[in-house]
């Protein structure tokens, strides 16, 4: 080839990843799944969608979810090759399915398998493990509370469905689903932080009454005679996460409004109105000593040295200099480069002298700007 053509071929920009890894994604079966799935009970009006074969409406940003399906493969895959653990593998009954991250057997149960496929390293009780990568921002919550009520609830699901059914009689996973039901004895979830690799394990020990609980849960969806006779289960755009990125989100909440926010439309006449007023105002009166509170505390800690203190750590930030915009230094610049110093008029100056002489100062309303929209919530006063 040419140098001239051999420029063009390397000038170009590099092809990103990321359309490939979305294509590969929307592929995968899971991403393909109409059947409800344990992984689908993290909202119950999203698993209505779901069950009843809606169509998505978003297709929201999956950068992070593939990043964690790719940490997924590499940390189970390290534990199949270094412990013989059984990774990746399906249970199902006629009402649900899911997809197990991990299964450590316990060592009489892994004496039923063909010596291959037994475990270097069997636990105690049978363990059902599911791995979730977070980011450093929800890390503190993460070693605060641990998995949430959905986190639960989904590897309950696949932990009964393990006992009650065993692992499901599919291709490549025949000699597993001759063991039969397996008594999964704990569950246990392991916390990546997808940002700088720490990890955080936490374990319980499983409760059929509230693996029921996660059965009654996926009852009631499945009893809905459409997705909208069900609950939202998070606080909607905006304030969820989760609901920023559903598949169904607009289905859920409605086309955007401009200038209203989505939850609006939870309101349908001045009932609603009064009791969200009513709740704001009892809201409002439990947060102020609460409040109070806080800066009391925070006023006491002033002054101390971060470090571990009990349970917590203390660190500090901010505390900087703040920056302005060294004015003498760019008229230096401006001069040494022959460029006209522009001189704009000080309008600050000039509104402190037009006060200071008591002349009102004149405005005109810019109605490409608009200041926030505060609420104010005052008792009527009774004739």
């Amino acid at each position: 080839a040419s140098l001239e053509t051999c420029m063009t071929i390397t000038a170009e920009r590099p092809v990103s990843l990321w359309p490939a890894a979305h294509k590969v994604d929307a592929r995968r079966p899971r991403s393909l799944q109409t059947k409800i799935g344990a992984s689908d009970t993290v909202c119950a009006r999203r698993a209505g969608y779901l069950l009843h074969g809606r169509t998505p409406t978003d297709g929201g940003e999956k950068r992070k979810a593939i990043l964690g399906t790719w940490l997924h493969s590499g940390i189970l895959a390290a534990a199949r090759e270094e412990y013989g653990w059984v990774i990746e593998r399906s249970v199902e009954d006629q009402t649900i399915k899911g997809h197990i991250d991990a299964v450590q057997l316990d060592s009489h149960t892994a004496a039923r398998l063909p010596k291959r496929l037994r475990p270097l390293l069997p636990a105690e009780e049978t363990t059902v493990e599911d791995v979730k990568t977070k980011s450093t921002y929800q890390w503190d919550g993460v070693l605060r509370y641990g998995a949430s009520d959905a986190e639960i609830r989904q590897v309950l699901l696949y932990a009964d469905l393990l006992r009650s059914e065993g692992f499901a009689d599919v291709e490549g996973q025949r000699q597993l689903a001759r063991l039969g039901p397996v008594p999964v004895g704990r569950i246990r979830f392991r916390f990546i932080n997808r940002d700088n690799g720490d990890d955080h394990i936490q374990e319980m020990a499983f409760s059929a009454e509230r693996a029921s609980g996660a059965r009654w849960w996926v009852q009631q969806v499945r009893a809905a005679a459409t997705p909208e006779e069900l609950p939202r289960t998070f606080e909607g755009p905006g304030l969820s996460a989760i609901c920023d990125h559903c598949p169904f989100k607009t289905a859920c909440w409605g086309t955007a409004t401009a200038g209203r926010r989505p939850q609006s439309i939870l309101v349908h006449d001045d009932a609603d109105r009064a009791a969200a007023l009513k709740e704001y105002v009892e809201v409002t009166a439990e947060m102020k000593p609460l409040k109070e509170r806080l800066k009391f505390l925070r006023a006491k800690l002033d002054g101390s040295d971060a470090g571990v203190y009990g349970d917590n750590v203390l660190t500090w930030s901010g505390g900087n200099a703040t920056k302005v915009d060294d004015v003498e230094a760019m008229v230096a610049l401006y001069q040494r480069a022959g460029l006209e110093v522009p001189m704009a008029p000080d309008a600050s100056a000039m509104r402190a002298q037009l006060k200071a002489a008591g002349i009102p100062v004149p405005v005109r309303h810019d109605h490409d700007r608009r200041t926030s929209v505060s609420i104010n919530v005052s008792l009527r006063k009774k004739p």
